[in-house]
């Protein structure tokens, strides 16, 4: 058994609310997620702490006493707090003056709600997640424009966050305007040019990035390739990893089967399957150790922890304690393979 205790081990809380709702199935409550995360045991390994979306129902930054009652509720549980994902959708970073202020106030509400859980010493690292909140239909009228305008955006947040400590990382998933393939996220990145932003690399979408969803002009494997060719899927990833490796900040572990699906009001994207999945195209702790490792195979060491994403999965599979038990062993077996002590 592996002695590594580095990267700790999260989960994530919005798989409860990303793809539900009233036009899909109900949101699955936060003190349930909260108990199936504490409740989870591998070989006596359990999870470290939640990755948490700070979104209604389950918060809202708008009241004072709301990362007080999260703090204590994490200490019962002996978990702790890692990276944020900002609600920044009630604005855009595409949009109009007044959507943009949106934004980027939603970005700073998120930063001091980390700020408060930092104070209460339930969070030692991690990041505020972002994403351009920008379809890629509207995007592409004017990618040029439209690109510098998200970055423009991005610098604006990023000077806000850095106020707080924060760094942002940005979201590699196929939806998102100026995001949707590796090479735009590069470009993007680089035009923000700010320090304290990177990239949150998430094993499903990125492998999307391959089949060129969304910016078939950036597409490594061919449109008929077989993903059942580990070769020729290990060497897509090389070429993904090597470009973004160097920007990512934050990672989620995760699993797909090479399709996009969608749920609810959530826009198609990679499809997040289960960590048993035998239709899965991944070799999980393998190919995570492409983003854990540089291109010498040696561990970069760029992050404290490493998170589970697996949205839009059926509440009865999230609401079955195997589910939770199944990811965890996954991240237990990415910690085996690439962690450190």
């Amino acid at each position: 058994m592996s002695q590594n205790n580095f990267p700790k081990l999260h989960n994530a809380t919005w798989p409860g609310i990303v793809g539900k709702g009233a036009d899909s199935e109900p949101v699955i409550p936060f003190d349930s997620l909260l108990a199936m995360t504490a409740a989870a045991e591998v070989d006596g390994v359990k999870f470290d702490g939640l990755d948490l979306g700070l979104l209604e129902p389950h918060f809202t930054l708008n009241d004072p006493d709301e990362t007080k009652i999260l703090a204590e509720k994490l200490q019962k549980h002996n978990l702790v707090a890692g990276s944020l994902v900002a609600p920044i959708w009630a604005g855009s970073a595409m949009g109009t003056a007044d959507q943009r202020k949106t934004f980027v106030e939603m970005v700073r509400k998120a930063c001091e709600f980390g700020k408060q859980l930092n104070d209460l010493d339930v969070r030692h690292y991690g990041v505020v997640r972002i994403d351009s909140a920008a379809g890629v239909e509207e995007w592409a009228k004017d990618p040029a424009r439209n690109t510098k305008i998200i970055a423009e955006t991005f610098r604006e947040a990023c000077d806000v966050a850095a106020g707080y400590g924060e760094k942002l990382a940005t979201e590699g998933e196929i939806c998102w305007g100026a995001m949707h393939s590796w090479k735009y996220m590069v470009e993007l990145l680089e035009m923000v040019d700010r320090p304290n932003i990177g990239f949150q690399a998430d094993m499903s979408h990125t492998f999307l990035y391959t089949l060129g969803y969304n910016a078939p002009e950036h597409r490594i494997l061919p449109k008929d390739a077989d993903l059942n060719d580990r070769e020729a899927v290990k060497a897509a990833l090389k070429t993904v990893t090597d470009a973004l490796r160097p920007w990512t900040i934050d990672f989620h572990v995760a699993q797909n089967d090479g399709s996009v699906f969608g749920s609810g009001s959530h826009d198609k994207t990679g499809r997040h399957c289960q960590a048993t999945d035998p239709n899965g195209v991944l070799d999980i702790a393998h190919d995570a150790g492409y983003w854990l490792r540089d291109e010498k195979g040696e561990l970069t060491k760029a992050f404290r922890h490493i998170c589970w994403d697996g949205c839009m999965f059926p509440n009865e599979v999230m609401n079955s304690q195997q589910t939770w038990n199944d990811i965890l062993a996954a991240l237990v077996k990415v910690r085996n393979a690439h962690g450190w002590s």
